[in-house]
């Protein structure tokens, strides 16, 4: 069988070479000047990444770990609303608190009370546990701090505030879920009726608002912490037999998610332990001359040097770290250690041909063939990066400018410290050095005479005969004889043909089924207090979702009868909504209408009107919140729709959509908004955000690999190779129970450069075989890089996969996608490229590259 081609030949035969012929060149002339001076190579990157990693110092200003800030659009409508809201309707929190006309979530303590044994929170047992727990947590302090209306704080519970220590309601005695003017749709969960009559509740909801607009405001939140520390005691206190209790505050969403990244540090150890003990194992050889221990440890030194180097630039430039960027050193150590393998495969390579002795000739025809398939593996992965910081999400900004940056010095690493750490252990091994002590290891016939232990721990060989290098390795002799015959038989193709159909028809379904929008509950952890309370929550209390505020947002003729008439068409059209019901809406033109209707008021002048409005605050005074009144006009006002049967993120999606909708058709300025709109908002740009990633980036890599791979149709099969991966990782994370969020879009923009990574290797090496036949160059392809593929899928897995053992959603699914990328970049790389480059490999091929 022919082997590889001189590489100057070899570019001779292209016609697409005007870009790789000058980077083998510059290639080579690097690798002249690391073998004839290696030690500024290994030291400069070391000084370097000592003074970068400084800015490991501005680690505690940089976290921004914010939900609001990085999981949701930059550019939000709903961010605009709030701010709409809050300039005309401010707030009092002092004197007139009013839960459901808040602009955000407000600050506040939550307590769900289940009773027992499939009991009522309503039969006296379990009512008067509610009752002992409501005096536990209404203490002197949050008597001073509680968010204030009618001259006292505001109650945690309709029910609390009417009956006070008296007994509970008696079965029948409400109604549900409007008992007068009160609504109980949000207070009593997991209710029955009859005939709109309350029979039993299951559930009951305390809700403790602070206020959070004044001098108080800090230690509002000193209260909520203290809250946090002492409920579960409190509870465990007052024995409640009746009732089991679930907590949460407006703090734990955040403080939760903050405590994610310290969970993973412990994991990091074990991923470095996993990587280098797997590098190790991989490059052990029997000499003990030629054991390339060293290399391996340097290699994932290199990939440590990359983190702290990109990480501290990054952190001096002002990057923000979020979370999310914990996740990249375990991704960067995988793919370092690829690199590494395709470099020691490249080197062995040389060092199997006679004629290259000198240590230049080795490392420039190493750097000639590995750093150009390195380069178009780096280049399209730092593409990807970069292209995934054009989103709205900030978290994913933030992860793609670190990471992106770290293979940028990953790749000028490996090029330089661990070429020159290459260039050393050569030089060592041509002394005759120990690969431990470095001590020269003389090997002659008096050996012969020393024990066995001696001989085998200073030659590697018992009979203390010098080891002789080792020849091809073995699982490269099992890709030439075995593996590559067996994939290229004919028989095979069709078998490989119908699984990859197989592949793309489960992925393809998989897709039509995807999940968008992340679960709040999942930025917490597994054993989190909010688990329990986001059940009970869900269980009892999703038939009723958010009350959503309508806002009129400019000044219109309210007393002209006709712009009456299309405020009231658009509310109806509202109503008609399948998620809103028109029985609980709240609007105070409606009763003021109502009003006038009886004859009680005249507004049928712009001074009548604004001038009666008074009589419309004696009757109900919350009203005047809702009207933003000068002294001539009315500039805003609003009124309040409640949602039902919210129970899903199809159903969050599909109400905002839906909402935005018919507010923009109507013909008066309107405005919807709840602060649960703001996380709701990342449905409307989540697919589009990641399908212009992928896209653009798809469209990159295919330049780049036209630019870098001299045969324009094994540039047609990586990009093949990208949408196919992408696709199957798409469709079976969705069998995974993973959403599309802007946590598996980073892994998606992940993708992209990953799936390159493995085809590219395999037809970078294809398209430059000399063999005459397809079937011969798909062989010699696998058998030459086929093995540091699987070395680099392998060693990539094993810098994830310990968080699949952790207990955050976050890193998991960043573990099962990342998993879903490998795997199937891998299966590409190995099984289904080799295979169709055999049946089209030949397609554009000149005559005179055949033997």
């Amino acid at each position: 069988m022919a082997g590889p081609r001189d590489p100057a030949e070899r570019c001779s035969c292209r016609n697409t070479n005007c870009v790789e012929r000058p980077l083998r060149r510059l290639f080579e002339g690097l690798a002249s000047g690391v073998a004839a001076c290696p030690w500024p190579f290994v030291l400069v990157p070391l000084l370097l990444s000592g003074g970068l990693g400084a800015g490991f110092v501005f680690l505690p200003q940089r976290q921004a770990n914010d939900i609001e800030e990085q999981f949701t659009p930059t550019w939000g409508p709903a961010k605009a609303e709030r701010d709409f809201v809050r300039r005309h309707f401010p707030t009092n929190d002092s004197e007139r608190f009013s839960a459901p006309r808040l602009p955000t979530e407000g600050a506040y303590a939550a307590l769900i009370a289940v009773a027992t044994n499939g009991t009522s929170v309503l039969e006296p047992a379990a009512w008067a546990d509610v009752l002992r727990l409501n005096a536990a947590v209404h203490d002197a302090e949050y008597e001073r701090l509680c968010a204030r209306t009618a001259g006292g704080c505001a109650s945690p519970n309709p029910l609390l505030s009417r009956r006070g220590d008296a007994g509970p309601p008696a079965p029948g005695s409400l109604r549900f879920p409007v008992n007068g003017s009160e609504f109980l749709g949000a207070a009593l969960g997991g209710v029955e009726t009859d005939g709109g009559r309350l029979l039993r509740a299951r559930a009951l909801k305390l809700l403790y608002y602070l206020r959070e607009d004044g001098p108080e405001a800090q230690d509002s939140r000193q209260w909520l912490e203290s809250f946090l520390q002492s409920i579960s005691s409190k509870v465990a206190e007052l024995r409640l037999g009746s009732i089991q209790v679930t907590y949460f505050t407006s703090l734990s969403r955040q403080q939760e998610f903050e405590g994610n990244a310290k969970s993973v540090i412990p994991l990091f150890s074990v991923t470095y332990f996993l990587t280098i003990s797997f590098a190790v194992i991989s490059c052990l050889r029997l000499s003990c001359i030629r054991n390339n221990i060293w290399l391996a440890s340097c290699g994932v030194l290199s990939s440590c040097l990359a983190v702290l180097s990109s990480f501290g630039l990054m952190l001096f430039c002002g990057v923000p770290f979020v979370v999310t960027v914990a996740n990249a050193p375990f991704l960067i150590l995988g793919v370092g250690v690829d690199d590494m393998f395709i470099m020691i495969a490249s080197w062995e390579q040389s060092l199997m041909k006679k004629e290259k002795s000198n240590v230049k000739s080795l490392l420039a025809e190493t750097y000639a063939e590995a750093a150009l398939s390195v380069t178009i593996t780096t280049l399209t992965d730092v593409l990807a990066f970069f292209i995934g910081t054009w989103t709205a999400f900030p978290s994913v900004r933030s992860f793609c400018l670190y990471t992106g940056t770290a293979f940028v010095f990953c790749y000028v690493y490996t090029l330089t410290f661990f070429g020159a750490v290459l260039v050393l252990n050569h030089k060592r091994e041509q002394g005759n050095r120990h690969w431990l002590t470095c001590m020269r290891v003389d090997v002659g016939k008096d050996q012969a005479e020393n024990s066995c232990l001696y001989n085998a721990c200073c030659i590697g060989s018992c009979s203390g005969q010098p080891s002789q290098p080792e020849g091809e390795h073995p699982m490269s002799t099992f890709l030439k004889k075995y593996y590559g015959p067996f994939i290229t038989n004919k028989w095979i193709k069709v078998l490989m043909v119908l699984l990859y159909g197989a592949y793309l028809g489960g992925s393809i379904y998989g897709c039509t089924q995807i999940r968008e929008g992340i679960d709040l509950r999942n930025l917490a952890n597994d054993a989190s207090y909010v688990i329990p309370y986001y059940d009970d929550e869900d269980k009892y209390f999703s038939t009723y979702g958010p009350r959503v505020m309508v806002v009129i947002a400019e000044s219109v003729d309210y007393w002209n009868e006709s712009v009456r008439l299309a405020i009231e068409s658009c509310t109806q059209n509202l109503e008609n909504i399948s998620y809103v019901d028109k029985n609980y809406s709240e609007s105070w033109l409606r009763v003021y209408t109502g009003l006038a209707k009886r004859g009680l008021v005249n507004i049928d002048s712009k001074t009548d009107f604004l001038n009666n409005l008074n009589v419309l605050f004696r009757i109900i005074p919350s009203f005047e919140w809702d009207i933003n009144k000068t002294q001539d006009e009315i500039e805003a006002s609003r009124f309040f729709i409640q949602t039902v049967n919210v129970t899903s993120a199809v159903d969050e999606k599909n109400l905002l959509s839906q909402l935005r909708e018919a507010a923009k058709q109507c013909s008066i300025p309107l405005k919807v908004y709840h602060p649960a709109f703001i996380y709701y908002d990342q449905y409307l740009v989540i697919v589009q955000n990641t399908v212009q990633n992928v896209v653009i980036a798809a469209g990159a890599m295919l330049v780049v690999s036209l630019l870098l791979i001299p045969n324009p149709l094994c540039c047609l099969w990586v990009t093949f190779a990208i949408a196919s991966v992408i696709v199957g990782v798409a469709g079976f994370m969705t069998f995974w129970k993973v959403n599309l969020d802007s946590i598996s879009m980073i892994n998606l923009v992940i993708c992209i450069g990953f799936s390159v990574d493995f085809s590219a290797h395999i037809s970078y090496a294809f398209v430059t075989s000399g063999e005459s036949s397809a079937n011969k160059r798909s062989i010699e392809a696998l058998s030459l890089l086929g093995y540091p593929v699987l070395q680099g899928a392998v060693s990539t897995i094993l810098g994830i996969v310990v968080l699949a053992a952790s207990n955050t959603y976050i890193f998991r699914t960043f573990f099962k996608i990342m998993f879903l990328v490998i795997l199937f970049g891998a299966l590409h790389g190995l099984v289904f490229i080799p295979v169709f480059l055999t049946v089209f490999g030949n397609f554009g091929r000149s005559s005179n590259t055949k033997s």
